[in-house]
């Protein structure tokens, strides 16, 4: 199906961080009621149509800042070879899973397989894991399926967050106070930057992959419980409540099925 317009009308609701009166959440109602899910192994055709096996893992993960590398090196050494097709074998280093880019920034090691190039972590299709297990797909992904925790414990910061998108930007009001915004959105094709818009396919906006019988906001409660903590999140959830019961009248996705 043809993807929807990058641009269309959004609701969108501030409320100041009950954890935080320094911040103010602004987030995307328009978005975060959608239907929207993750299609990985059920349609979804890849970023690139030369990799349609591994989604949007073929660019390999940039890591946030160094406290998010060092938590994944430490779910990396929980990794055995029935979770991870393709651990090097030996003694593991840090080497042999982050790579620099050429801008300097480290980032989970891209390799190819069959034609197709993905992060390393990236299981393919065929691979015959442990018994509690899903086969193809993220082996850190899996290691959270196997030990009964959320994902958003073992994967890069960029992977578990995606297609959820936080910004930060410092705002100052009329009397000369100031408040940092967050904004909680949609990470679609323009988050990626220029490349984004040389994807031969991508989900946010894509009917395909709006199909969740929820709403973002419930079916990624873990996320966005990370992005804006336990308080910030219950008050989305009533939020987002309200415009559910009045979403006719509101701006809604235009990937959604009406």
């Amino acid at each position: 199906m043809p993807e929807v317009p990058l641009d269309f009308p959004r609701a969108w609701v501030e409320f100041v961080n009950p954890d935080d009166d320094t911040e103010v959440l602004r987030c995307d109602l328009t978005w975060l009621t959608s239907s929207y899910t993750c299609i990985f192994g059920s349609g979804c055709a890849g970023i690139y149509a030369h990799s349609p096996d591994v989604g949007c893992c073929t660019l390999g993960a940039h890591f946030a800042d160094d406290e998010d590398e060092k938590r994944v090196a430490r779910e990396v050494k929980r990794l055995t070879p029935d979770l991870w097709q393709h651990r090097p074998a030996g003694r593991l280093r840090r080497d042999d899973w982050v790579e620099t880019d050429d801008e300097g920034e480290r980032k989970t090691l891209v390799i190819e397989v069959d034609g197709q190039q993905a992060c390393i972590f990236q299981n393919r299709p065929g691979f015959k894991p442990g018994d509690f297990a899903d086969g193809a797909g993220c082996a850190l992904h899996a290691l959270a399926l196997a030990e009964g925790r959320s994902f958003v414990e073992t994967k890069p910061d960029v992977c578990w967050q995606l297609p959820l998108r936080r910004t930060f930007r410092d705002v100052e009001r009329p009397d000369g106070t100031e408040y940092t915004e967050v904004s909680i959105s949609e990470y679609e094709r323009r988050g990626w930057g220029p490349g984004g818009h040389d994807f031969d396919w991508y989900c946010s906006g894509n009917p395909e992959a709006h199909v969740a019988p929820e709403p973002v906001y419930l079916t990624h409660a873990d996320e966005l419980t990370a992005l804006i903590g336990e308080a910030g999140y219950r008050e989305l959830v009533r939020h987002c409540d309200a415009h559910v019961r009045s979403r006719s009248a509101l701006a809604l996705h235009p990937a959604d099925p009406h």
